[in-house]
């Protein structure tokens, strides 16, 4: 079967761009066309950007690119006026002196500290010297070709931040879930999710993350998501603060606890990894057992810079914020009929689920009765001091609004309708 042929809808950006066109021909008109509207066009472009700020900042690098070139511009046709030789000396002479005053050019956007503008100043320094020397009133398109740009940089800019009046609610706290919601199938984020979200978080959006993960295994797929707020990660066991790189809340297993768990498993020939933070670091406390799962789940998870793996013979027992076994399925079903009838799974979080990664095989998780994404979600607003919840997952009657696997941009798209209110379909409904 043929796989169908789909095509991106058209963004706000393609839309904007053209319309930015639109608007420089207009002023162009209303100008008499004394101008050239071409370089309107390429400046006003230039500052249609994905982000408003990235909008601000090319204006700026494209004005003092501009005004860089049109000064130096200027300067030579000054030079060349006072200049006696004609016809091939003429040539020659215009040819070193362009050459040698790219060199003032460049260095200019260095002192001034504005490197990123260089390459504007030599196109708008060679575009006076090189196309239009010999033209009648050469100043004309100097200040022409200045203006010109300042007409598309506003467009840009104006056209750029035009959006539908609308109210931020910023008293709402929004948490998704990340598998089989934020995220693909694939594990990444889609392009349109990636700009939008990250709009919404510049703009104040109180939005975070409630994840089985690890921070360490969720930092790879957000690793362009400006996230501001601390995320809920290992299943509610922890708030972890991604900018900071630290801990603000941890539920952990009582010592006495760990110390039942772990003589379970020693009496049944098992072994586990107890997952410590120490010190704002986690580390996987493990025992060589020589299984060859056990080897490849450790070489792989050891290559993140935020676990620290740590093979020792006695087991950490303290601050333990859960184990984690990893072991065929038979065995993990055994083992958790062993802790169901030792009355454990009424005193613990203990989740069984099989691997995705191992095939045949199924992980055990034991944690602290308390860490829920719930209890953690309340300790966030009261954190934050906001009472109102909008939470996004895959598990119907579990979340506000659930998200259906493959369809990972709802999260971004359901958010802007809440986060980022019409006033005026508001006010109607009213």
């Amino acid at each position: 079967m043929k796989k169908r042929l789909q095509f991106p809808h058209i963004g706000m950006r393609i839309v904007k761009s053209a319309t930015a066109i639109a608007v420089c021909y207009l002023i162009s008109f209303l100008r008499g066309s004394s101008g050239i509207v071409f370089y309107s066009h390429l400046a006003a472009l230039w500052c249609i950007q994905i982000y408003v700020a990235n909008s601000r900042k090319n204006a700026l690098q494209r004005l003092t690119g501009t005004t860089i070139g049109a000064i130096y511009g200027l300067i030579v046709l000054l030079i060349m006026e006072k200049i006696p030789f004609t016809g091939k000396a003429l040539e020659v002479f215009n040819a070193v002196l362009i050459s040698a005053m790219i060199v003032p050019v460049l260095y200019t956007t260095i002192v001034i500290k504005k490197k990123q503008a260089s390459y504007f100043s030599c196109v708008v320094f060679l575009s006076i010297v090189v196309n239009h020397m010999t033209d009648a009133n050469p100043y004309l398109f100097v200040w022409n070709r200045f203006l010109d740009t300042v007409i598309g940089i506003g467009v840009g800019i104006g056209v750029n931040c035009i959006s539908l009046p609308r109210k931020k609610q910023k008293d709402i706290l929004f948490i998704s879930g990340l598998d089989d919601t934020l995220l693909s199938r694939d594990d990444n984020l889609s392009d349109y999710s990636r700009v939008e979200l990250n709009r919404m978080l510049d703009e104040g959006a109180n939005f975070t993350l409630s994840t089985m993960r690890t921070p360490a295994s969720l930092m790879k797929p957000m690793q362009d998501i400006r996230l501001k707020l601390p995320v809920i990660a290992m299943d509610g066991a922890v708030l972890y603060d991604i900018n900071e790189n630290a801990y603000l809340k941890v539920y952990v297993i009582s010592h006495s606890m760990s110390m039942e768990v772990l003589s379970l498993v020693k009496k049944h020939g098992l072994s586990c990894f107890a997952n410590v933070v120490v010190d704002d670091m986690l580390m996987i406390f493990y025992e060589e057992t020589g299984e060859p799962v056990h080897e490849a789940l450790v070489r792989e998870m050891r290559k993140s810079s935020y676990r620290n793996y740590v093979k020792s013979e006695s087991m950490k027992q303290e601050n333990v914020v859960y184990f984690m076994m990893l072991y065929e399925k038979k065995i993990i079903e055994e083992f958790y009929e062993v802790l169901k009838n030792k009355g454990l799974t009424e005193k613990l979080k203990i989740l069984k689920y099989d691997s995705v990664d191992y095939p045949g095989y199924s992980y055990i998780k034991i944690y602290n009765k308390n860490a829920t994404r719930e209890h953690m979600t309340e300790y966030l607003k009261a954190m934050l001091d906001l009472k109102k919840t909008v939470t996004f997952g895959s598990i119907e009657g579990k979340y506000d609004i659930v998200i259906r696997s493959g369809d990972s941009n709802r999260v971004v798209r359901e958010l802007k309708k809440r986060y980022e209110v019409v006033k005026w379909r508001r006010t109607r409904r009213d």
